[in-house]
């Protein structure tokens, strides 16, 4: 069934609870019965909006599920207030008393209204300003539970005056309700797609009700409502509209993560502007207090006992509001200091980014002269070892020439070897997936890596096994991963300190292991090993993009890399390749003189 087709047949069904609900009020006329049937009605009418809004409230966007859970708590609100009204008329046998302690319940539930449209889920906020917009909107919403208190209470508990009361809370109440229809108007024309559709439904079902609440409250202060009369059908089909946007929305919610607002960059613009407008009517609301406490004083012509009552209130309600705009404050402090230690960070970043750019175009002429010189010296190497052969396979010359001819001729081959290693090292070729044996690209690294070291200096060992499986991957790139940690751990070591770099392999069940242990000082941060610029060498020796580069080659070939300390000293790193053929017996993998600190941190 279409979507469409599931609305559709959702109006059919309420409209026909309407038309039974009307068919019983005509039929009871006012009385006991009447009022019993209403009240249980409406009690129960809440929870049909709480199903339809709280089942988009287990999304991954905690933003949006706080956005329906508010909703919903405004619905729970309105309920709460209708269980106090069918206490006093199907409980206690009596009319419900004018004025109703239970209208601040319904008053109040507007305040959640507003909090959900503080949060405007259509637009992907900036997180570092989110406890500011909850700061201005805890301030604004203080300030209106003031304004109640300040205009209504006092004609309901310091002297009573039935008109003043209801006077005074249909404005209220009306600029309230108000306030929230013409907010989710706004969203309803500013969005596109499924947002716009859900933001019609509660435009329609605010509207609703601020016309059914205020025709409802004229009613009661004439005398002409009756619980169960025909007045109750628009405020019952604002919670059917409230459930049928919870509705929708559940069946869009794929689409409700489409940009809201036609453009990437509109949503922060707009939150952007949200945010300086909450933060001006912030602080009207606490430059508004003295301005309250003058009238109080001044221009109301009420009695003493009233104006009492609303200095006091206005100097109560100072305490919250000033701790808040302190609280405010403390926190915009910390935002700007936060930004200026990321803007700090950002700029040594460049900085840093810009000088290794500057020695990697170095880097480059110089490998491409050292290629260019290592292409020329095979020209060479092919008649030396072109010529040991013939003087090594000559029967003529006597066996010590021809012994040293064969030692001329091994020396040569190993010569072309390196220089071919060399070679497929500093050539720019596009990544290939091929099967590889990984003592095969281990010697390659390390003999690489040998041309460096001097004698007395550090020194490498392998200690690889001999059957292991098969991985697919590149050559070049894990060439690469495997040079730069042997040439980290050989800096580590220092020069002519003796040390020893270790390199194992060994099979773990569908895996490939292989780990590089160095008897150096270990690491400080091990966790932090594999971020972008982080380095513990001198300035001018590293530039902290080796390992994080070896991070991203690793996990492109769906492998995992690990570093720790050694219980012994020194620094291990762990490289996780998966196997193309598993089915050898698995052994164990990780020593048990350490353990792993950490992975990549995300």
């Amino acid at each position: 069934m279409s979507d469409a087709r599931r609305i559709a047949w959702l109006l059919a069904a309420w409209a026909v609870f309407l038309g039974v609900y009307a068919g019983v009020s005509f039929y009871l006329k006012p009385g006991p019965s009447l009022s019993a049937f209403g009240d249980i009605v409406q009690c129960f009418v809440p929870l049909i909006a709480n199903a339809g809004l709280l089942i988009n409230a287990g999304t991954p966007h905690w933003r949006r599920n706080i956005f329906w859970m508010l909703l919903a708590l405004s619905c729970s609100m309105w309920m709460m207030g209708q269980f106090e009204w069918t206490y006093y008329e199907i409980y206690l046998h009596r009319e419900v008393p004018d004025p109703f302690a239970g209208d601040i319940i319904f008053f109040l539930r507007g305040i959640p209204l507003i909090a959900a449209l503080a949060l405007r889920p259509h637009l992907k906020r900036d997180e570092l300003r989110m406890g500011l917009g909850y700061l201005d909107f805890a301030l604004l919403l203080t300030w209106w539970t003031f304004v109640y208190a300040f205009f209504v209470l006092p004609w309901m508990y310091v002297s009573y005056s039935d008109a003043l009361y209801n006077y005074a809370y249909n404005v209220l109440n009306t600029v309230q309700q108000l306030v929230v229809m013409v907010g989710f108007g706004l969203f309803w024309l500013g969005t596109r797609n499924a947002w716009r559709t859900v933001y019609a439904y509660l435009f329609c079902a605010s509207a609703l009700y601020m016309l059914g609440s205020l025709t409802t409250n004229v009613a009661i202060s004439r005398h002409d409502y009756y619980t169960g009369s025909w007045y109750d059908l628009p405020l019952l089909s604002v919670f059917f509209l409230y459930g049928l946007a919870g509705f929708v929305a559940f069946q869009k919610r794929k689409q409700l993560d489409l940009p809201a607002d036609g453009s990437i960059s509109g949503g922060a613009e707009s939150a952007g502007r949200g945010n300086v407008w909450a933060s001006r009517l912030a602080m009207g609301a606490v430059l508004s207090l003295p301005l309250f406490a003058l009238y109080a004083m001044h221009l109301e012509h009420d009695t003493q006992v009233i104006r009492d009552f609303r200095l006091t209130l206005t100097l109560v309600a100072a305490v919250p509001l000033v701790l808040l705009v302190f609280l405010r404050t403390h926190l915009a402090d910390k935002d700007r200091a936060l930004l200026l230690a990321r803007s700090e960070s950002s700029i040594e970043n460049l900085q840093r980014l810009q000088t290794q750019l500057v020695q990697s175009e170095k880097l480059i002429s110089l490998g491409q002269l050292a290629a260019g010189a290592a292409h020329e010296i095979n020209n060479p190497l092919t008649a030396i070892l072109g010529y040991s052969d013939l003087l090594a396979d000559d029967p003529a010359l006597p066996d010590r020439a021809r012994t040293t001819a064969g030692k001329i001729r091994e020396q040569a081959r190993r010569t072309r070897s390196l220089v071919q290693n060399l070679l497929s090292f500093a050539r720019q070729v596009p990544p290939e997936r091929t099967l590889l044996d990984i003592n095969s690209v281990i010697s390659n690294a390390v003999q690489l890596r040998a041309l460096d070291l001097h004698t007395g200096g550090p020194r490498i060992e392998t200690d690889l096994e001999s059957v292991l499986p098969g991985v697919r991957g590149d050559h070049n790139q894990l060439m690469q991963v495997f040079f730069n940690i042997v040439n980290n751990g050989l800096d580590a070591m220092g020069d002519g300190s003796g040390g020893v770099m270790t390199i194992k392999t060994l099979r773990d069940r569908g895996s490939v292991v292989i780990l590089f242990s160095d008897t150096g000082p270990g690491i400080k941060e091990p966790h932090r090993v594999f971020d972008p610029f982080y380095t513990t060498k001198p300035v001018g020796k590293g530039t902290g993009l080796g390992l994080s580069i070896c991070y991203g080659i690793v996990q492109e070939h769906s492998g995992k890399i690990l570093c720790y300390n050694g219980q012994t000293g020194g620094a291990v790193f762990r490289v996780e390749l998966p196997a193309v053929l598993a089915v050898l017996p698995s052994k164990s993998t990780v020593p048990p003189s350490a353990a792993p600190v950490s992975s990549k941190q995300s």
